[in-house]
């Protein structure tokens, strides 16, 4: 009998690597470009869980068009620092034609999202489960809303992590013909209605898969404490009623968390690479200038480095972003600061785009207002131009410009909400604590009233103000890592699994650990 103890084995169970929700694409038309699994649980947390000896292993679709050819850079970028700093045979590519071709993670069309969905899941269940044996399994968003079902049929613990609330529903019959032998855990999915039987379930009863993972997995993770607590208290209208309901039940049984995501460890201002001058805390005023005259030179702005810089980081969608707030108050808020030569930073794609660009060439504005599509080096370069970011969500799963721009200098201006309101504290320059300005009023004079908070703090004394980013930049990059969030995650594996996730003198082998305490059913062995 061999005593030597051994880690026990977690399988992460993602559809999507890349960091495009907050700075690409749209949720207003969501199948566009929302891209979060990984990204927000995310490539850095799976490798640093790595790093601190966790056994570890991904299983993620094989993109191969997207991570070969640069259609999507983004997404590219993350699988390589997986591949990276993990073993090949950690790494679980599940393959299908489905996936081979596609430019990007989401289609336009909803059946089409599905069938990848249904593709990725069968792969994960008939091959990547039974060759990896995991210990716990942990699956993100709809897209892996099956396999908690399945993973409670075999006895397997399974966190299901929420990073949006958007759902879909597909029959049995559909699930079935796509490959996934559903008669196996039927019974632990979430149905539209209730089923007595396989048989009145299967046809014409369609399975709510998001729903589903908050059903069936034995703790549900939504990455901001607040969104939950928002979700189950009503504060959503848009929320589906059963995802509240099956997110209240899991919080009052006591298997619900939340977790911030933490941004990308890229973005540093002392290693950035996109800056034209690095700086960290103690030259940010130096740094920030340069990278500011360079960037309104770039853009065509009124050269100052003395005017406040306000940039907008997230996607223009009037349903979530509260874009439409700002645009009521645009020419306001300029004229209120024109001497000062405020000065607004779009690098953001969306349908709004147009109103801001109509605003801005009916007033002539063009020397005080860029707007810009998403580009991820433009976007590295204005939070080391910007002296504020602007997020005025009208709700916010987690949200990571807010954590972003502070260990840039960078402070935020948003709407007290969701992940916004775990992770930014209005600012007291007095008792040396906060790091930005918030406002509970979802509303355009809200919004103006947070911007007048911003720009009274932007014309304090400079030995006061400097002081206060310098504070507020180093308190960031302490708190806003991947490290902290690893530490929250290794935490709750333990408490599912009932045991230590790292034991200091256990192998930490890359193959061949058997974790069932019986063979696997017949249908998931390869």
């Amino acid at each position: 009998m061999n005593d030597v103890p051994c880690n026990p084995r977690v399988l992460v169970v993602t559809p999507e690597v890349t960091y495009l929700p907050d700075r690409m694409g749209g949720l207003a038309s969501f199948f566009t470009a929302k891209a979060g699994g990984l990204a927000d649980v995310s490539a850095a947390l799976v490798t640093a869980l790595f790093e601190q000896g966790a056994d570890v292993h991904v299983a993620i679709p094989d993109y191969r068009a997207i991570f070969s050819d640069g259609l999507a850079p983004v997404l590219k970028k993350e699988f390589s620092k997986i591949h990276r700093k993990m073993p090949d045979d950690r790494i679980h590519l599940a393959e299908d034609r489905a996936f081979y071709y596609v430019n990007r993670v989401y289609s336009d069309y909803g059946t089409e999202n599905i069938k990848l969905a249904l593709a990725f899941q069968r792969e994960v269940i008939n091959n990547i489960i039974p060759l990896v044996q995991p210990d716990l399994i942990h699956c993100n968003d709809w897209m892996t809303g099956l396999i908690p079902a399945m993973a409670r049929q075999m006895g397997v613990p399974c966190l299901f992590t929420v990073h949006n609330v958007h759902t879909v529903k597909t029959t049995l019959e559909f699930i079935e013909d796509r490959g996934i032998d559903a008669a196996y855990f039927w019974q632990n999915l979430y149905f539209e209605n209730m089923a007595d039987h396989y048989e009145a379930a299967r046809a014409n009863n369609p399975v709510d898969l998001l729903t589903s993972g908050v059903f069936a997995a034995h703790f549900v993770n939504v990455v901001s404490p607040s969104f939950l607590s928002e979700i189950v208290n009503g504060r959503h209208d848009f929320v589906y009623p059963p995802l509240k309901q099956e997110l209240g039940n899991k919080v009052k049984a006591d298997c619900a968390t939340g977790i911030l995501n933490a941004p990308d460890p890229s973005f540093d201002p002392a290693t950035d690479k996109e800056l034209v001058e690095n700086y960290g805390s103690k030259d940010f005023v130096s740094g920030k200038k340069a990278n500011k005259v360079f960037l309104q030179k770039k853009l065509g702005l009124i050269q100052d480095d003395a005017a406040p810089v306000f940039f907008w980081p997230s996607r223009l969608d009037p349903v979530q972003k509260g874009c439409h707030l700002l645009a009521d108050i645009l020419y306001r808020v300029l004229s209120t600061y024109w001497k000062q030569n405020l000065q607004i930073i779009f690098v953001a794609n969306g349908g709004y785009q147009a109103v801001f660009r109509d605003i801005v060439n009916f007033h002539g504005l063009e020397s005080r207002v860029a707007i810009c599509n998403f580009d991820f080096r433009l976007e590295h370069l204005t939070y080391a131009a910007a002296d504020f970011i602007l997020m005025p969500s009208s709700f916010e799963p987690c949200g990571l410009p807010q954590m972003i721009a502070p260990i840039y200098g960078a402070l935020p201006v948003a709407h007290d909400t969701g992940g916004i309101h775990d992770t930014t504290v209005d600012l007291d320059a007095d008792g040396d604590r906060g790091n930005g300005f918030l406002f509970k009023n979802f509303d355009s004079g809200g919004l103006f009233w947070a911007i007048g908070q911003a720009m009274n703090f932007y014309n304090l004394p400079k030995n006061i103000k400097n002081k206060q980013i310098r504070r507020i930049m180093k308190e960031s990059a302490a708190t806003f890592t991947h490290a902290h969030t690893a530490r929250q995650y290794i935490a709750l594996y333990e408490r599912m699994l009932k045991r230590p996730l790292i034991v200091d003198d256990a192998p930490n082998p890359v193959a061949g650990k058997t974790t069932f305490d019986q063979d696997p059913p017949d249908r998931l062995k390869t």
